[in-house]
Order: structure tokens, then sequence, then C-alpha cells
């Protein structure tokens, strides 16, 4: 390598590494805050709510004061592999109580509705279960699908003479939880929205695409919607395992041309919760379990374990709320509520601070046999060798210690100890998702809904 050919990496690498460093530490001391809101809330619940009360489970919730019907909204495009044991789980848990299921489909996908068919095959099943076909060739968005069940359900309002308490959300893949209508009948009654976690299972031989969802939604579902919710910004929904007050649909579609699914959106669900809170409407994550020590009533699912399919799914919640959600829904709401939509903007300038970082790496540790060459140290010793590199590794060490924390709660220590070399996938998927939600959004294209790929494990019930 010539010497002018070195200089140029060299400044490249260090002009890298300087954004790297400055971007790690304003997100690192922001992080820090936030962990500290969620630590201090935690503590005070213990030192003064747990020492007088103990805590709700589903055997102590309180019953509803006036006990509902539910409907279940689910839009199915290209989901036959997955959707017939969505609903058979639904069927199975729920037993007898009191909802019905819309599934939208579309034409151009007979696989689906043969699927949804098989599982029609009885009496019971027929009346809870109702296919809303679609005229339009798939894939739409999946707000157009929830539109069509939203039209249906209210039919079977005026044709049967009655009226749902709440919609739930549902995605094709779920496992829904056994006591979700429970908890959903008695807290839609104080909340216009209510979300419950999201739990992704564990797929064996596949520890790295497919785990890092398991650290994400911890920490998302355990701490960073708790936060949100403790502090009194807008709590979004997940898009699934999320009930909506039946009146509070009614004002949503009031807004909109009598859809209260914006079919122009993405991330129609994260949105969801960003215009309830707009129309004075409390959301809540209700973070339960079904007895003292038991298991946390969640919504559990397979996500993908392929990267390409992992960066497409994260490409489009980026190019929904980062970018296409800047535009759409601006900076309403006080201080706190400004900081939570910069935080869920945040995901590209995230991302180039990864890239930049990772690649003063990749530059450095090429440079060093030529600067041992030249009787220089190694530039990456040098580079961490400062005070603020210290400061990061502290910040680090925090990040992980977190991530490890939320993680062994939910999946144990194995999981926890996993989580700590996993951040490097999540990075790596966080950077790809990114670089390919700008393509699309400046490119302009119109809003599609590019489905995840849904398969299950060989060994998963069916």
């Amino acid at each position: 390598m010539d010497g002018s050919a070195f200089w140029l990496m060299s400044g490249a690498r260090h002009e890298l590494g300087v954004f790297a460093q400055f971007g790690f530490l304003a997100f690192g001391l922001e992080q820090l805050f936030f962990d500290t809101i969620w630590i201090g809330r935690a503590g005070w619940r213990a030192a003064t709510v747990y020492t007088r009360h103990d805590r709700v489970t589903m055997r102590t919730l309180a019953a509803p004061v006036a006990p509902g019907r539910f409907a279940i909204l689910i839009g199915a495009w290209d989901e036959a592999a997955v959707i017939g044991s969505t609903l058979s789980t639904a069927l199975a848990r729920w037993g007898d109580a009191d909802y019905r299921i819309y599934v939208a489909t579309y034409p151009n996908d007979p696989a689906t509705h043969a699927a949804i068919e098989a599982v029609r095959t009885t009496a019971d099943a027929r009346r809870r279960i109702r296919i809303v076909p679609g005229d339009r060739p798939g894939p739409v968005t999946k707000a157009e699908a929830l539109n069509r069940n939203w039209d249906a359900l209210r039919a079977d309002e005026a044709a049967e003479g009655f009226r749902y308490k709440a919609a739930i959300l549902h995605d094709a893949e779920d496992y829904v939880a056994a006591h979700e209508l429970r908890l959903f009948d008695t807290l839609i009654e104080r909340f216009a929205l209510v979300q419950i976690p999201v739990r992704p299972l564990k797929r064996d031989g596949h520890p790295g695409v497919a785990g890092h969802y398991l650290d994400e939604f911890a920490e998302a579902h355990g701490k960073q919607l708790v936060v949100r919710e403790a502090i009194g910004a807008s709590v979004p929904s997940a898009g699934t395992g999320c009930a909506i007050a039946r009146d509070m649909l009614d004002r949503l579609a009031d807004e909109q041309g009598n859809t209260p699914f914006d079919g122009e959106s993405l991330t129609e669900d994260y949105e969801l919760g960003l215009r309830i809170d707009r129309l004075g409407g409390r959301g809540i994550l209700a973070r339960l379990f079904d007895r003292p020590g038991g298991e946390l009533v969640a919504v559990e699912a397979y996500f993908p374990h392929h990267g390409h399919a992992a960066v497409r799914q994260k490409a489009r919640w980026v190019t929904g709320i980062a970018l296409a959600g800047w535009d759409r829904l601006g900076w309403q709401g006080g201080g706190l509520e400004r900081w939570m939509r910069l935080r869920d903007r945040s995901a590209p300038l995230a991302a180039a601070v990864l890239a930049a970082g990772y690649t003063a790496i990749l530059l450095a540790l090429f440079e060093t046999p030529f600067a041992w060459a030249a009787g220089r140290p190694a530039p990456l010793l040098a580079e961490i060798d400062t005070p603020i590199a210290h400061l990061l590794f502290v910040l680090l060490i925090w990040r992980l210690a977190m991530r490890a924390l939320l993680v062994g709660r939910l999946y144990g220590p194995g999981e926890a100890l996993r989580s700590v070399p996993r951040i490097v996938v999540s990075n790596l998927v966080a950077i790809a998702a990114s670089a390919r939600a700008l393509w699309c959004y400046v490119a302009g294209a119109p809003p599609r809904w590019d489905a995840t790929v849904h398969t299950l494990p060989d060994d998963a019930p069916r």
C-alpha cells in the first residue's frame, strides 16, 4: 500500500471513529437515563406498593363489571403455513369464551383460504371463525385487511343486534394466551387500549437471528413500554395481543372516513396507540402472571430465523415508524412525548453510528500490520486507551447487563448469557434494515404489505 492510500485509509478510520464515539456516548447516556427511570420506578413500587399489596395475578384480577363479547381481527396474506395452528390454538385455549375471529384473506391466496377452511370443520368452529374475503389481490397493506374486518364486525353487530366490547388485534402466526380474553374483559373497562407482552419463542438450532428477537422484545415489553406508561407518554400498540375499546374504534373511524386503521400506513399498529393518546384515551401495558411465580400472560410466536427475512421485517418497521411516521404524525405532545418519539425515530441514526463504529474497527484491524511495519502502535489499541473510550466501555457493560437481566427474567440464565454476544446480530440486522428502509423510502414506493414469511419449526404444535 502506497503512502497516500495508507494516510487516506487512516484518516477515514479516524473520522469514522470520532463520529461513532460521540454517537455511542450520546445514545449511551440517554439509555442510562432511561434505565434509571425504570429502576427507580421498580424500586419505588417494591418499597411502597408491594409492601402493602400483593402483585395482581390472573387469580386475583377483579372480574369485569359487564362481561362482553370480543372481535379478534387478523389479516392473512400468504400465511398457509401458520394460520391453521393459530386458529386451532385459539379455539382450544379460549374454550367457550364469547368471541368471534375475523380473518381477512385475498383472492390470489387460495392456500391460506384452504388452511382456514381446514380448521372450520365443526359447527362451533364455523360460528367462531369468519373468513372476510377481499376483492383486491394481495398484498395491499395490513390496515386494509383490518378495515375489511372492521366492516364485517359492524355488519354482524347490525344483523345480530349486539355490540362488541372491544376488538383484539392478532397476527396470523400467534399462539394466543389462554387468559388474555379475561384480562382484556376487565381492563378494557378502564382503558382505551390494553397491550399484553409479546414473547418470541426459541427456535432450537437458531440462536442468532431468531434469538435476537428474544432479546429485543424482552427489553421492549419489559422496560421500554413500562417507562413510557410510567411517564405518561403514549403506549404504541404492538399490532398483536392488543385490545381496543369499541367506543374508541368508532372515534378512530370518525377521524378518517369510517375506517379506524389507516390504509396508507405501513405501521398502523404503532400509530394506533399514538392516535388514541391524541384523542384522550389511555393505553397500558398489562404485565400479569397467571399465578404467583407462574407464567406471564403474553402472545407467543416464532419469529424469522433467516437474516434476509428479519431485515425485511425490520425495514418495514423502520420505514413506518422512523421515516414515514415523522411525516405522518409530526412532533405532537409535550416534552416527554416528544422524547419518546425521538427515541422511536432514532433507528436510522443509530444504525449509521453502528455502521461507522464497525467500519472503523475493521479499518483499524486492516491498518495494524502496516502500522507495525512503520514502527507505530496498533491503531485500535491507541483509540481505546482514551478517557472517552473508557467511559464507552462502562456504558457498554451497563447496556449488556441490562439486556441480560431482562432476557434472563423471561428465558433463564442460558439465554441471558447468549444475549451478550447476540447484540452483534441485533446491530448488523439494524444496520441492514435501516439501509433497506432508507432506500425504499427515498424511492417513494406506495405502501405495500411486505409481509414476513412465517414458518413453524418441525416440532412445533400445529
